[in-house]
């Protein structure tokens, strides 16, 4: 049957809803196209359109902002229009039925009965496959029958069908492996999956089975096992192996337990032996995959919490087989505190006993039902039966390299991977688990271990010192006033292997203190009293001191507490903005928090009595505080799928003697004196152009130059 036979005629609404576009998109279409199909048929309001003429002219307008396909072509609004039109019965039914997820089972099992399933027995049918055939109803046999003849096959037909999830919105499609992701995955697991061997495989929490099918012909593999515990995705599975031909070469089971249970055909019994001699159980797999649906921040005191896959995967695999698990990226960040969690418990174990081979921080938004939460993509190694050498995990952040490359990102990760080199910039470096020496830094130091956390580099392609010398060269000649104080600005070059703290561990050690910000209604706050240090007066939109809380009004806030003189303001919120405050008793709003030094205040408190102060008595002061903070190097540390956040204690400063940190802090006072100044003048002189301005304009002013 043609599809000019095949298809009824569409309306400009029926075209809209298939190709998946707005109304005015395809009125635009007919309007400013001569070559746009003409009407088949209908009336002038309401005119019928053959859908093979509009599937031709739609061939010829690419998706925009689609990701390409496999051979780097773009995907076109005629297959889009194709894959509706085939489904189009479907979807009637769909937006009909209050169970959209149950009209998925009786189609699946229609292909299902179509592929494999018709020609085998029933006792090794997957349970109840024949009871939903038996419900399925003649529409929908019909649609999916029509469908399998024009795909040419059950399997192809089933994937079509299961892509209707989102259109129908079924939950299922939320925790589906994006392409993108699962492309990766395959890529990784290519020399593995293509060795010289048979491999066993297993697929934990494998949902419909991206991650399977991903990979290529599993039939191919050898023994191939699928665990799902979710008992309609579970079915779903098995009804798309059967159309595909592939359920004789994939166990499918609701639990890891069940493994323990099943003989791959390589330990299938003979005839002459024993039975109480053949070994039971599924072997040490060559390659486990694994992305269970997450919500973000959930169990993480649960000893079956996210990292518990990882977990699972590690003790499934062989000491030369390859892990792929995709993980929070909370389950990274979060920091060892005075409790020990078991995520942290877990995630610790991991890195100790060598587990770990990478760890890849995936492009936020790269999950599209999860547009609040980050993951990760955990590259694992079976548990060896003897020592084994100490390796250093390659950390990715794939977020950065998306941000530089776009779609290349993924064929830069796998070479990345599978280069064997060792890179050293700030999208991927290697890690030590344990330090080497003392102060180095190590992936069991109870810090993130999230690559946007951990990777930072100087400035690439940047000679710091030449680039310094050219900005003093410039103001010097910009400010003939201010000559004499750039010439004594002295400038030398440090050892570029020198140390440097960590502030999470500044924080553990007492040396800092971390200053919360407070939530208070907006109507509380006013224009007398104490000033409010929010969002706004970070970023500039408003002037420090604008917006103030009476202290009537903040006793309603128990926990509230003051800033102090020489406390840093830090917004870290996009970047990194940091503002010391001179004064005091400022009240910060979340999501500003401040930084306190702690010996900062008795060393004022020394000074101002008039006794002995030595530098060497601060190890770090305000200034100097707030510009290292701020500095590029701790700018691109952000992370977060909404809102691109750095984390305080994942900042480091360059480890400096007392006596560099108070000449910095000299310098810096004396550039924003200077600063301050500079900006005085250019307000004087933008306030006189104004006034100028406004005169003339009025007819009261008459402006002219004197010679």
């Amino acid at each position: 049957m043609s599809e000019r036979r095949r298809y009824e005629p569409v309306t400009l609404g029926e075209v809209k809803e298939l190709a998946e576009v707005g109304r005015p998109t395809v009125s635009n279409w007919r309007r400013r196209h001569e070559s746009f199909p003409k009407p088949v048929g209908g009336s002038d309001s309401k005119p019928l359109f053959d859908a093979h003429e509009i599937a031709r002219w739609l061939d010829d307008r690419p998706v925009p902002d689609a990701e390409p396909g496999p051979d780097g072509t773009l995907p076109t609004y005629g297959e889009r229009f194709r894959s509706g039109l085939r489904l189009r019965k479907l979807v009637a039914l769909g937006h009909k039925e209050q169970d959209v997820d149950d009209l998925l089972v009786r189609a699946l099992a229609v292909a299902a009965m179509a592929g494999e399933g018709g020609g085998t027995v029933e006792e090794r049918l997957y349970g109840g496959l024949l009871a939903d055939l038996d419900r399925t109803g003649q529409q929908v046999e019909d649609t999916v029958d029509e469908l399998i003849d024009e795909m040419g096959s059950a399997g192809a037909a089933a994937d079509i069908v299961l892509g209707l999830a989102g259109r129908l919105e079924s939950d299922l499609a939320m925790d589906e492996t994006p392409v993108v992701v699962a492309d990766l995955i395959a890529a990784l697991a290519e020399p593995v999956v293509y060795g010289p061997e048979p491999r066993a495989v297993v697929n934990l929490c494998a949902g419909t089975g991206e991650l399977l099918f991903a990979i290529g012909d599993v039939d191919a593999l050898g023994e191939v096992v699928a665990v799902e515990p979710d008992p309609l995705r579970r079915r779903l599975l098995a009804y798309r192996l059967l159309a595909h031909w592939m359920a004789e070469g994939v166990e499918v089971c609701a639990d890891t337990a069940e493994l323990g249970d099943i003989r791959p055909q390589a330990q299938q019994l003979r005839w002459d032996t024993d039975p109480g001699e053949q070994p039971w159980g599924f072997p040490l797999a060559d390659l486990v995959l694994a992305d269970p649906p997450y919500a973000s921040g959930e169990r993480e005191g649960d000893e079956d919490g996210p990292l518990s896959w990882a977990m699972e995967a590690v003790r499934r695999l062989r000491p030369e087989g390859l892990g792929l698990v995709v993980v929070p990226a909370w389950t990274l960040s979060r920091p060892r505190g005075g409790k020990v969690t078991a995520n942290v418990r877990m995630r610790d174990n991991l890195f100790k006993t060598d587990s770990v081979a990478a760890v890849v921080q995936l492009p936020r938004r790269v999950h599209a039902f999860r547009t609040g939460a980050e993951h990760a993509l955990l590259l694992l190694r079976g548990r060896a039966d003897g020592p084994r050498d100490p390796s250093r995990p390659l950390l990715i952040d794939a977020d950065r390299l998306a941000r530089r490359v776009g779609d290349a990102w993924p064929r830069q990760v796998v070479g990345l991977l599978h280069s064997g080199e060792t890179p050293m910039t700030d999208e991927a470096q290697r890690f030590h688990v344990a330090a080497p020496a003392p102060g180095l830094p190590s992936l069991l130091d109870g810090r993130s271990v999230l690559p946007a956390h951990r990777l930072a580099a100087p400035q690439k392609g940047l000679d710091h010192m030449a680039a310094t010398v050219e900005a003093r060269q410039d103001a010097y000649a910009a400010l003939p006033h201010l000559k004499q104080w750039i010439a004594d600005l002295g400038i030398a070059e440090r050892d570029p292997k020198a140390e440097h703290h960590n502030v999470g561990a500044q924080l553990k050690a007492g040396q800092l203190r971390l200053l919360p910000g407070h939530r208070i209604r907006e109507s509380d706050i006013g224009d007398a009293g104490f000033p409010v240090i929010g969002r706004e007066e970070m970023v500039g939109a408003l002037p420090m001191g604008a917006r103030r809380i009476m202290p009537e009004v903040l006793s309603a806030y128990p926990q509230t507490r003051y800033t102090e003189a020489g406390d840093v303001f830090l917004l870290t919120e996009h970047g990194v903005h940091a503002h010391v405050d001179d004064a005091g008793g400022c009240v910060l709003l979340a999501p500003v928090q401040g930084l306190r030094i702690a010996a900062y205040q008795a060393y004022k408190a020394d000074f101002a009595k008039g006794r002995d102060v030595h530098p060497e008595r601060l190890w770090m002061r305000p200034h100097p505080l707030a510009a290292l903070l701020a500095a590029p190097r701790n700018q691109q540390r952000g992370s977060g799928s909404l809102v691109r956040r750095v984390s305080v204690r994942d900042m480091d400063l360059p480890q400096l003697s007392p006596r560099a940190v108070a000449d910095l802090e000299t310098v810096l006072i004396e550039t924003e004196r200077h600063r301050a100044e500079v900006r005085r003048q250019l307000a004087a002189l933008d306030t006189l152009a104004g006034r100028l301005a406004a005169g003339v304009a009025d007819g009261d002013l008459l402006v002219r130059k004197r010679s």
